[in-house]
């Protein structure tokens, strides 16, 4: 029990007792209502109840503290309680009291403030989830952070937490990555060839590319183009996938699995998510393609599941996703931490989830919006060292990692964010 509960519990006593004696009117009692007190000259605690409660009793609020301050019993916690103007109950912690509760956080250790609100049920907290096509930067910084901090206050809190990395392993940018990587790999060992006007032109795309031809040698190029760019592509991604664990681990964030997008085709669960889908109702098919009917559900249009090419969407994935966690696992809750850029995609997939059978109110997703980064008064805007997006590697090694871990939770998700270097 908290201090706040005790403190609440003894006031409710007080009331009980008041009108048990006769001192209250027979009235239909208020819950107190128990805050910190803003003024420490007037205690730790205060309570408002006598101001509440005047009009509902009739009497005056100094009346009504007269009556309760001394039914409130003395306790080791308390050095005083008492009524102020214009209708306060005060509560004053004891010194002695407070001395004592350092022995018992200094025993309780890493421990202390640990609750069991929890009683264990099972929440997946699913955050940064960046496709693996490139470096972790410092938006993706702010959502790494929290979706860490959160996951640790729910453990500590007494939820027994899955921290997850949603890996986008498959689809067009994985497609346009893989043909980047070739095209650099081809340039590393002499051999004409141009990125392609989609893929990633980003100076890591080269480095990525020496480190391969450094480890693997031409090998690749004495391959059907097709087989290389799809071994040369995974290859790449291994890499790319540890560099972003280590980026991660320098401002103590981890997971507890990387959960693959394209496990979900190899495993039958998105054929199972589309098939319950389709027995529910909620496709439709439509100029060649298959749609998920959201607008049944109050949405105000459609999604494309499947594309007239046959290849599935995103969306579609995300819908195999959800279905695996819950009939799969399964997960009680799911908290998601997704960017700015996800926002629109927040109504329908709560659609899609109720669709598939799961209570929306289980799917709970956090929004983080963008990060400015600024130096002084000037906005900084590319690496010094590659001239392309800072990483959050520089950030750490510049700042280090409790100032990042600190400012990236200083202002609520919902709110931009000014990150000042100096």
């Amino acid at each position: 029990m908290t201090i706040k509960d005790l403190v609440t519990d003894l006031l409710r006593e007080a009331l009980k007792k008041a009108q048990d004696r006769g001192l209250l009117p027979p009235v239909s009692l208020p819950d107190p209502e128990v805050e910190q007190a803003q003024n420490a000259a007037h205690g730790d605690y205060a309570s408002s109840l006598p101001l509440k409660l005047a009009r509902t009793a009739r009497m005056s609020p100094l009346a009504l503290g007269e009556a309760l301050v001394p039914l409130i019993p003395p306790r080791e916690e308390f050095a005083r309680v008492e009524f102020a103007a214009p209708g306060f109950i005060n509560f004053s912690l004891a010194p002695s009291w407070l001395r004592r509760q350092v022995d018992s956080i200094i025993a309780q250790g890493s421990r202390f403030g640990e609750i069991d609100i929890g009683k264990g049920e099972r929440v997946q907290v699913e955050f940064v989830s960046v496709n693996p096509t490139g470096p972790i930067h410092v938006g993706h910084g702010r959502g790494a952070v929290l979706g860490s901090s959160l996951a640790n206050v729910l453990s500590a809190a007494g939820y027994a937490v899955h921290r997850e990395y949603y890996v986008n392993d498959g689809g067009n940018q994985m497609d346009a990555f893989y043909r980047s990587l070739w095209a650099r790999y081809r340039q590393a060992l002499g051999v004409p060839a141009e990125v392609p006007e989609e893929g990633y032109h980003g100076e890591y795309m080269k480095r990525l590319a020496d480190e391969l031809v450094q480890h693997e040698g031409d090998r690749y190029l004495h391959m059907p183009e097709e087989e290389a760019i799809a071994a040369l592509g995974q290859a790449g991604m291994r890499r790319m996938i540890e560099e972003i664990k280590r980026d991660l681990e320098r401002v103590r964030v981890s997971f507890d699995e990387w959960f693959s997008e394209t496990s979900l085709y190899r495993d039958g669960t998105y054929e199972n998510a589309m098939a319950l889908l389709k027995a529910q109702g909620f496709t439709t098919e439509k100029d060649d393609a298959l749609w998920f009917a959201s607008s049944t559900l109050g949405e105000d249009k459609d999604s494309v599941l499947v594309r007239r090419t046959g290849v599935p969407t995103y969306f579609a994935s995300d819908i195999a996703y959800h279905y695996h966690k819950v009939h799969i696992r399964p997960v009680h809750r799911g908290v998601h931490v997704w960017g700015a850029d996800h926002m629109g995609h927040v109504p329908r997939m709560k659609a899609a989830v109720k669709a598939l059978g799961i209570d929306p109110e289980r799917l709970h997703i956090i929004v983080v919006q963008l990060v400015t980064l600024r130096r002084g008064g000037e906005v900084v805007r590319l690496s010094k060292r590659t001239g392309d997006v800072i990483t959050l590697q520089e950030l750490t090694d510049e700042v280090g990692p409790d100032a990042c871990r600190y400012f990236f939770l200083s202002r609520t998700p919902d709110a931009q964010m000014d990150f000042d270097l100096e």
